[in-house]
C-alpha cells in the first residue's frame, strides 16, 4: 500500500496538516480491532500512526479556531473570530452540511425510544434502546449522508473490509456505551477519530484547507455533536465514563475546551505560531467561568463557556467545589493563550496516555496501530506508570528519558510533555471543601481503575513532588 500523501497547508511548510489518501491507489481497509487490552499497551499506542495522526489532527483544528489579523481594504488590521453560530456553521460547505443532517437524524430516534420511567439508580436502561436504533441503522446513515467518493473509496481486497466498516466502527463508538450507561471522553475521542477517517478519505475537499474547512469541521460538526451528546445525557441521566471526580477537569467532554480556548487566544496572522499566552482584546476574564450568569453571557458563542455552561445545567453547588480543576484555572494570570497550550499538554496526558479513555479505540487502516517510523520511545511518565498493571511490565520504556515530546509534533507547535514544565514547583494543595469524589490512597490525579503507583523517589528529589493540585498544571 502506498503511502498517504501529505497536503501543502496554506499557513506555511512549518504547520502540519494531516494526510490524505490517494484516490487512484488501491487501498486495503480493515475492520478496527481492539489493541489496547491492558496497560502496557499504552505505550505502543504512543508511538503508533495512530496517534501521530490524531496529534495531527487536534493541533491542526485547535490553531484554525485561534483568531486572525487580517487587513481591511483601507489598510487597517482587525482581529477576525470564529464563534459558535457563524457562517462556518449556519452555513457550511457541502460535506459539513450533510454530517450536520445525519447528527440531526441520529438525535432523532431519541423519540423513538423514550426514557424508562421506572426506579432506577444510574444511567436510564432505555439508552440501550436508543443505541440499538443506532446500531441497526448505521450503514444506512452512512450511505445516505457520505458520498459515494468516500464509501468506496480505493478497490476493496484482502480482508473484504470496506471504508464504511471503519468509519461505522468509529461513529458507533462516539455515543456511549450501552453496557455500562455512561459517556466519556473516549466516545468523544472515537467521534474524532470518524472525523479522522473522512479527512483522510476526502470527504472535505470541497473546503479551502489550512483553516476554513477545519472551521467549518469544528463549528458546524463537532460543536453540534456535542449537542447530540448532552442530549443524550440529560435524556438518559447517562454517567461519566472514567471520571477522576472532584479532580477531572469535566466528567464528559475534554476537546470543546481546547476550541474553546483557542477561540479566545491573542489573534495572529497565517504564518504565525500559536500564541502560548495573552487573550483577544474583548475577550471574557478567566474568572468568568466561575460565575453561572457570565457563563451564560458566552455560552452561545463560545466551545470553552458552552461546555462550562453544560455543567452548571447538570451540577448545584460552588463551582469551586464540584469543578475545582476548572476553578483553579480561572486564576491563572497569563491569559487564555496560556490555557490553550495547557489544555494541549493536558490532552496528550490525561486523554491519549490514559488506558481508561483509550483502551475502547479501535484501530484499522485509517487509524493505524503500525509504529510511527519517526517515533520516539515514551518516557516514564506519571501517566505511564500509573496503568492497571505494574510499571515494570511497561513496552518500550527507555531507561533514560528520551524527551516527552508528542513524535507528530512541530517545532514550536508540539503539546510537550504530560507535565507542564511551565507550571512551576509541584506544591500539595488541601483538597476543595466538602468534596466527597476523592481517592484515598493514591494520587488524585489517577483514574479509577488504576492499580500501579509511581516508585519511591530519594529523599529531596523533585521527582518524589508530584503534584496533587487542583489543576494539574496550572500556576498561581
Amino acid at each position: 500500500m502506498e503511502p498517504p500523501r501529505a497536503q501543502a497547508p496554506r499557513g506555511g511548510p512549518h504547520f502540519t496538516t494531516l494526510e490524505t489518501l490517494d484516490p487512484s491507489t488501491p487501498h486495503e481497509f480493515a475492520k478496527p480491532s481492539k489493541r489496547i487490552n491492558e496497560g502496557p499497551d499504552v505505550s505502543d499506542f504512543l508511538v503508533s500512526k495512530a496517534y501521530r495522526d490524531i496529534g495531527i489532527f487536534v493541533l491542526q483544528l485547535n490553531r484554525a479556531m485561534c483568531p486572525r489579523k487580517v487587513k481591511t481594504e483601507d489598510g487597517k488590521e482587525k482581529v477576525q473570530t470564529f464563534d459558535i453560530g457563524s457562517k462556518y456553521e449556519s452555513e457550511p460547505v457541502e460535506s459539513v452540511k450533510r454530517l450536520q443532517q445525519m447528527l440531526a437524524k441520529i438525535e432523532s430516534y431519541i423519540s423513538e425510544a423514550p426514557p424508562d420511567t421506572g426506579p432506577r439508580r444510574f444511567g436510564n436502561v432505555s439508552f440501550r434502546q436508543w443505541y440499538k436504533l443506532l446500531e441497526d441503522r448505521i450503514s444506512t446513515l452512512l450511505r445516505e449522508y457520505l458520498p459515494e467518493s468516500v464509501l468506496d473509496f480505493g478497490s476493496q481486497q484482502g480482508t473484504g473490509a470496506t471504508a464504511a466498516d471503519e468509519l461505522g466502527a468509529y461513529l458507533l463508538g462516539s455515543f456511549g456505551s450501552p453496557q455500562r450507561l455512561d459517556y466519556g471522553t473516549g466516545h468523544e475521542l472515537s467521534f474524532l477519530a470518524f472525523l479522522i477517517g473522512l479527512w483522510k478519505l476526502g470527504a472535505f475537499q470541497d473546503g479551502t484547507q489550512g483553516g476554513e474547512i477545519e472551521r467549518d469541521i469544528i463549528l458546524g460538526i463537532f460543536e453540534p455533536y456535542l449537542r447530540v451528546i448532552r442530549k443524550l445525557i440529560l435524556t438518559y441521566t447517562l454517567e461519566p465514563a472514567g471520571s477522576h471526580g472532584v479532580w477531572g477537569l469535566d466528567d464528559h467532554s475534554f476537546q470543546p475546551y481546547i476550541y474553546g480556548s483557542a477561540q479566545l487566544t491573542k489573534a495572529i496572522t497565517e504564518d504565525e505560531e500559536m500564541p502560548s499566552e495573552g487573550s483577544r482584546f474583548g475577550a471574557p476574564k478567566l474568572d468568568s467561568v466561575s460565575k453561572a450568569e457570565r457563563v451564560e453571557d458566552y455560552r452561545g458563542t463560545n466551545m470553552y463557556f458552552s461546555a462550562v455552561g453544560f455543567i452548571y445545567d447538570v451540577k448545584t453547588g460552588p463551582f469551586g467545589e464540584h469543578s475545582s480543576v476548572l476553578h483553579s484555572l480561572s486564576q491563572v494570570k497569563l491569559g487564555w493563550g496560556k490555557i490553550n497550550s495547557g489544555m494541549m499538554k493536558m490532552f496528550n496526558g490525561e486523554v491519549l496516555s490514559k488506558f481508561p479513555v483509550v483502551q475502547h479505540l479501535p484501530f484499522g487502516s485509517l487509524l493505524s496501530w503500525d509504529r510511527d517510523p519517526n517515533a520516539k520511545p515514551p518516557q516514564q511518565s506519571v501517566h505511564m506508570v500509573n496503568q492497571p498493571i505494574a510499571a515494570a511490565a511497561i513496552k518500550n520504556a527507555p531507561g533514560t528519558g528520551a524527551g516527552t515530546a508528542a513524535p507528530w509534533a512541530k517545532p514550536g507547535n508540539n503539546p510537550p510533555s504530560t507535565q507542564a514544565p511551565w507550571a512551576g514547583q509541584p506544591t500539595m494543595r488541601a483538597p476543595p471543601p466538602n468534596a466527597t469524589q476523592l481517592p484515598t490512597t493514591r494520587a488524585p490525579w489517577a483514574g479509577s481503575q488504576t492499580s500501579a503507583r509511581p516508585p519511591a523517589q530519594p529523599a529531596g528529589s523533585t521527582d518524589a513532588q508530584i503534584t496533587i493540585t487542583k489543576a494539574p498544571w496550572a500556576k498561581d
